[in-house]
């Protein structure tokens, strides 16, 4: 939402990029909330969320620089709550295509993203609080239509009934409190926190550096193409899986990322074609991470009521690079400079991916439902 809005609430504030920047870190301090306790109620999350980002929209329709920031927190609050419960819901239902299903669901979010950028284009930037108010109501069907979701979700995973009676006692009693052990538990938070805010910064700030590199394109339009790339590598998920394998596709995606980055980075003046091309590149390289971490994730834990902090590592990346790619934006005069945030958080994905892609029976550690 952010992403193609942040130009005309630019202007329509006359802010610098460091303060835009707060705008992200109002938005995932929500987020991070919200997820913190998504996990003790899945379907309860799902409905509420969608009614509190329903009202943190409407707030959002009349609010200056200032009092934004109050309805973003909201906004955010409803969505990490929201989206975080429907990834464990999916992620645990049908553990034999758990990819599949988060690929799935996250295609669903693409085509959010998508509808978003094109509302965007067809309020115009003079129409900012009518966007908002469509917003607010599409939320509110969305709460209705969410009531829905069956009260139970949870399956047991395989192999729990074959483990001996003490062993499974004393795993139970440690899972009660985590969910993993610390060393991997560290591992998948800072593995979340790293993709929510490569993700948010390049969607957050790719249509602004687009805009200001090039007259020819439209912040909307740069939007557009980084979220329909996503989608349809996420479309594309399921197949690439199967020929690749998993811990493969992960370990190249996250490579032609930086790839992608570093070459956004290092040229001068593109033109309008080669930031059209970069950012679907990046769109298409991203789209396999966030479901394949979550797959690997979920796959070790199941669903544990104390996964919330987890997922709020991951909007705690969501409030803070997208404000750094800002601030470094302004310090050194150029949004070019800026996107080596997220470049050098991609860096840092690339070397996590041995602990993050190997399997629990590798790592020594038994799953729990």
């Amino acid at each position: 939402m952010l992403g193609p809005l942040l130009p005309a609430l630019i202007a329509r504030w006359h802010i610098q990029d460091a303060q835009a920047g707060t705008l992200f870190v109002a938005s995932f301090a929500g987020q991070l909330c919200g997820a913190w306790f998504a996990t003790y109620n899945l379907r309860a999350s799902v409905v509420y969320g969608s009614c509190i980002t329903a009202a943190g929209c409407a707030f959002m329709a009349w609010a200056d620089f200032g009092t934004a920031h109050v309805a973003l927190f909201c906004i955010g609050f409803g969505l990490g709550a929201g989206l975080t419960a429907g990834n464990v819901i999916v992620g645990t239902a049908m553990p034999s295509i758990r990819t599949q299903l988060l690929a799935m669901l996250n295609v669903a979010w693409g085509i959010g993203a998508i509808t978003c950028s094109l509302l965007v284009r067809a309020c115009g930037p003079g129409r900012v609080g009518l966007f908002f108010i469509i917003l607010a109501i599409c939320l509110t069907v969305a709460a209705v239509l969410a009531l829905a979701i069956p009260t139970t979700t949870s399956e047991a995973l395989p192999g729990v009934e074959h483990q001996n009676s003490g062993f499974l006692l004393k795993s139970s009693l440690l899972k009660r409190w985590m969910p993993l052990p610390l060393l991997p538990l560290l591992m998948f938070s800072a593995a979340m926190l790293l993709f929510v805010g490569v993700e948010n910064a390049l969607g957050g700030w790719l249509p602004s550096y687009g805009v200001r590199t090039s007259t020819a394109v439209r912040a909307s339009s740069i939007a557009l193409c980084f979220w329909v790339a996503e989608m349809i590598g996420r479309l594309l998920l399921a197949g690439l899986t199967n020929l690749f394998g998993e811990a493969a596709l992960y370990r190249s995606s996250v490579s032609l990322l930086l790839l992608t980055q570093a070459v956004l980075i290092f040229t001068r003046h593109p033109g309008a074609p080669e930031i059209v091309a970069l950012t679907i590149l990046s769109g298409l390289a991203i789209a396999p991470i966030y479901p394949l971490i979550l797959s690997f994730f979920l796959a070790r834990t199941g669903n544990h009521p104390r996964l919330g902090p987890v997922f709020a590592a991951a909007s705690l990346g969501g409030a803070t690079l997208p404000w750094l790619t800002g601030v470094v934006s302004t310090q050194f005069h150029g949004l070019r400079a800026g996107l080596v945030v997220p470049a050098a958080a991609v860096a840092l994905l690339l070397l996590l991916s041995a602990g993050i892609t190997g399997t629990p029976a590798s790592s020594g550690e038994k799953v729990f439902s």
